[in-house]
């Protein structure tokens, strides 16, 4: 036990580096699908709808699982801070990328890691050691390198949705070690996943409501497509899967991995849409590697 009371972290072994890798894609394919769903659908709204979706979709799984959905004794007040540090995490992520381009959006999400890591140094003896430093910087650089290259005819974005996406990022940190530092840590992964959905649900379709948002004003296959994807790989299956690998590795160590997330957006826009690979992307995949291995390293 730490100084905080946590449960030593599991090392994070090939499995484990494997199933970060493909969350990382999955989520790569989600920041593309809210670029594209923010069209035809209102940003909170959208936002709202796909975490509804989400805990119906949890709710059935838990059910079938026999695991209740009503939180612990005592956990009430956390799970409602953690669901309104959620719901504002989206708030200002749908409205950010609906401001700014899906590349900048993304690398500024991307700076979770380095509030992680600071936040876990300072509260859940979870040191932040010189190479993990140098691990996350270069990482982070690769990431800076794969998206410099943006190409003809993209801005470089709304302040506003930029200042919006890196406090998206903050508030992700923050659930992160929410979990990891409060007796959700003690949670079952889909029930503090389940109450996330539940809380960030009401509140989103609510904020929308408030805003005067139109809803859903332009349906298409291609809307509902993308949208059906936020809710069924992105909320239900990754966010599971995150929230499994906080409980059981380092936050920081975990949160590494998240960087390669904009660069699976990158090769995905080459392979879906014929953008060019450049040298620049390649040198991007040497820095993150490197940066994961340094982070990882015993």
């Amino acid at each position: 036990m730490s100084a905080a009371g946590t449960v030593a972290p599991r090392p994070m072994g090939m499995g484990a580096a494997a199933t970060m890798v493909m969350l990382c894609a999955i989520w790569a394919l989600g920041q593309i699908a809210v670029k594209v769903g923010v069209t035809g659908i209102s940003p909170l709204w959208q936002a709202g709808l796909r975490s509804l979706g989400a805990a119906i979709v949890l709710a059935g799984w838990m059910s079938l699982r026999g695991i209740p959905l009503r939180p612990a004794h005592g956990m009430v007040p956390w799970s409602l801070a953690i669901g309104t540090v959620f719901a504002l995490e989206f708030v200002c992520l749908y409205i950010g990328l609906s401001l700014t381009t899906a590349a900048r959006g993304s690398v500024l999400l991307y700076t979770a890691p380095f509030f992680v890591a600071l936040g876990g140094h300072r509260l859940l003896a979870d040191p932040l050691t010189r190479p993990r430093i140098a691990g996350l910087a270069l990482a982070f650089t690769g990431v800076v390198v794969a998206l410099s290259d943006h190409g003809d005819g993209v801005s470089q974005g709304d302040w506003l949705g930029d200042l919006l996406c890196m406090a998206a990022g903050i508030l992700w940190a923050l659930t992160t070690l929410i979990i990891k530092a409060t007796p959700l840590r003690a949670e079952p992964p889909e029930r503090a996943l389940f109450v996330q959905l539940a809380i960030s649900a009401a509140l989103l379709l609510a904020a929308s409501l408030a805003f005067g948002e139109p809803g859903v004003f332009a349906a298409t296959p291609i809307i509902w497509a993308a949208f059906a994807w936020q809710v069924l790989a992105v909320a239900s299956f990754s966010y599971l899967g995150w929230f499994v690998m906080v409980q059981r590795h380092s936050p920081a160590k975990v949160s590494a991995f998240t960087f390669l997330t904009p660069l699976f957006g990158v090769a995905f826009a080459a392979v879906l849409l014929g953008e060019a690979l450049t040298l620049s992307l390649l040198a991007a995949a040497v820095l993150i590697a490197g940066g994961i291995w340094l982070v990882n390293r015993r």
